[in-house]
């Protein structure tokens, strides 16, 4: 069993706390090609052999196989301070942040109040918001345990799919809505198109389906 670190966006945060999300879709890199009358082409072919070929070719799920856990990160807040330090790849001093929080003893704090702690109190210890990205696994206070890998096509994702992603049910007050689409599959269009940009739906990249369930009955 291997554990992975994975980031979360604050809304994706609170659905998995709520027990509302129990999947997460990731673009396949590079997207899968395949061979047409000597031409190569974008994929087309059946989700179930693309899976079989992507692990024959040694191409697995980077974010993990049944039985792997994901611990989560999400924007944090930490006790410490700021220092520069010389750079010898940039050639010049930058700023790095020192996280005292578990040195002395302290417990982190979530759900991040907004502070006005900066880079400019220098030596003087205080707390800091913090990017996801620098969460270290002690922090972590969400641990999933992966259930299923499988591939697709982004717009093959159904309504039930759609709500296991933590989408909402209800519509949003928009313009361009088709309501020939439902609610779910709406919500889940401007969640993905909020982290991947504009027309990254329309795209339909082939990718990863992580299906998993949030551990709640363990003492982290």
């Amino acid at each position: 069993m291997k554990e992975l670190p994975i980031l979360y966006s604050g809304a994706m945060v609170r659905a998995l706390l709520d027990d509302r999300k129990g999947q997460t879709r990731r673009v396949i890199n590079p997207q899968p090609k395949m061979v047409t009358d000597g031409a190569i082409l974008p994929w087309d072919g059946d989700p179930a052999a693309l899976l079989r070929l992507l692990q024959q070719s040694k191409r697995p799920c980077p974010y993990g196989q049944p039985g792997d856990r994901h611990w989560v990160r999400e924007t944090f807040v930490a006790f410490g301070r700021w220092e520069t330090r010389f750079s010898d790849k940039k050639k010049r001093d930058e700023w790095h942040f020192v996280d005292m929080t578990l040195d002395l003893g302290l417990a982190y704090r979530f759900d991040g109040a907004a502070l006005s702690a900066s880079r400019r109190n220098g030596p003087i210890p205080e707390w800091h918001n913090r990017p996801s990205i620098f969460m270290p696994r002690a922090a972590s206070r969400i641990l999933l345990d992966i259930t299923d890998v499988r591939v697709e096509r982004l717009n093959d994702i159904s309504c039930a799919d759609a709500r296991a992603e933590g989408a909402e049910t209800y519509l949003y007050e928009c313009y361009d809505f088709d309501y020939k689409v439902a609610p779910e599959l709406a919500n889940y269009r401007r969640i993905w198109e909020s982290l991947y940009g504009t027309g990254s739906w329309d795209a339909n990249p082939w990718v990863w389906v992580v299906e998993f369930r949030r551990i709640t009955d363990l003492v982290q």
